[in-house]
């Protein structure tokens, strides 16, 4: 039989065997993002034949994906994550289903995407995301498999309303945009996200063959420096459920927009407002580099521009520029724009 063939390695565990399988083959899970999380969680589980499997991702694959987010080709650049990382789960395992989901999670749409999941593995890189994902596990009733990653340490926990803690026992509210970084201002190692996404899926595993001891009511803390796992106990409250179940998922508040440009001007006075590190690997020719913090808190104002000049602040993708330039225009600077997309969109181009 083609099915003992390719699961074979794992039929053989002992507190596995054949109903483990089973329970495998007639589960749902969905995965949110095929980003460097859910690149190698998507894979350990269509090669462990979980036998359907949505994925949803609303973004496309580009170059700078490509060191870490191991389930798409330099041949998809462009393409669909969601239909690229379906494509590559289908030929590891054709018996299985992938359902695509290439849109964005909203309040609206939560429910039905995730639907008769019987699991969600979230690799969001936003803090909105994660507050959508753990209202509606939580509606669902439903685990909630989560994981981040910051620079070189991770962290790792299974929610489950009910039965233990939930995302928002930890952290309560967004923090405001720009505060944290993300992957693409912090950095990250390739291999770092394929531990903790290998780990989201055996999470996913034994949650739904009953297999070992998930990790509930506990935050896994992974050091890629030191290649160790530290556990923190976590607790829920009952409070914190009912409140996110009776007022919807916390998001961030609407900012006003900011204004900003897409294309540089041939003369812009330009204002990198990255880390010292960041500005030292990339840069754009004849920027001036001044830190967010610097902006945020002090007296800093852009110099005088030339006449017929244009000041013009970027960042890596566009979140802290337009956070400057929101600053500054409380501190009733006018003028200054931020670069859509950063320094990121700039080298594409």
């Amino acid at each position: 039989m083609a099915s003992v063939a390719r699961y074979r390695r794992q039929i053989s565990l002992p507190d596995f065997g054949t109903a483990g399988q089973e329970k495998l083959a007639q589960a749902h899970v969905a995965v949110l993002g095929a980003g460097g999380l859910g690149s190698p969680a998507l894979l350990y589980l269509a090669g462990a034949g979980v036998g359907r499997i949505t994925v949803i991702d609303d973004d496309v694959v580009d170059l700078s994906n490509l060191h870490r987010q191991v389930i798409h080709r330099d041949a998809g650049v462009g393409r669909s994550k969601a239909e690229s990382a379906a494509e590559a789960m289908r030929e590891l395992n054709p018996e299985i289903t992938v359902t695509v989901a290439a849109e964005r999670l909203t309040p609206g749409n939560a429910l039905d995407i995730i639907g008769d999941a019987q699991v969600l593995l979230d690799g969001a890189d936003n803090f909105d995301t994660r507050h959508l994902a753990s209202w509606a596990c939580a509606r669902l009733g439903i685990p909630h498999v989560w994981a981040s990653i910051l620079g070189h340490d991770a962290q790792l926990s299974v929610f489950h309303a009910g039965h233990g803690p939930i995302y928002e026992d930890i952290y309560r509210e967004p923090p405001a945009p720009g505060v944290v970084p993300n992957c693409a201002q912090a950095g990250v190692l390739g291999p770092l996200v394929g531990v903790v996404g290998s780990a989201m899926a055996l999470e996913a595993i034994k949650l739904l063959t009953g297999l070992g001891r998930p990790l509930i009511g506990r935050l896994g803390v992974f050091s890629g420096l030191d290649g160790t796992w530290e556990y923190v106990p976590v607790v829920g409250t009952q409070a914190t459920l009912e409140a996110v179940l009776a007022d919807g998922p916390v998001l961030s508040p609407a900012l006003p927009p900011v204004p900003e440009i897409t294309e540089l001007p041939d003369a812009a006075l330009l204002i990198d407002v990255r880390e010292p590190h960041e500005f030292a690997g990339s840069r754009i020719p004849g920027a001036l580099n001044v830190p967010l913090t610097e902006v945020l808190d002090g007296d800093w104002v852009p110099p005088r521009p030339e006449p017929g000049q244009e000041v013009v602040i970027y960042c890596a993708g566009g979140i802290r520029s337009a956070r400057a330039v929101r600053a500054l225009a409380e501190r009733g600077v006018t003028g200054p724009v931020s670069l859509a997309g950063g320094i990121d969109a700039w080298l594409d181009r």
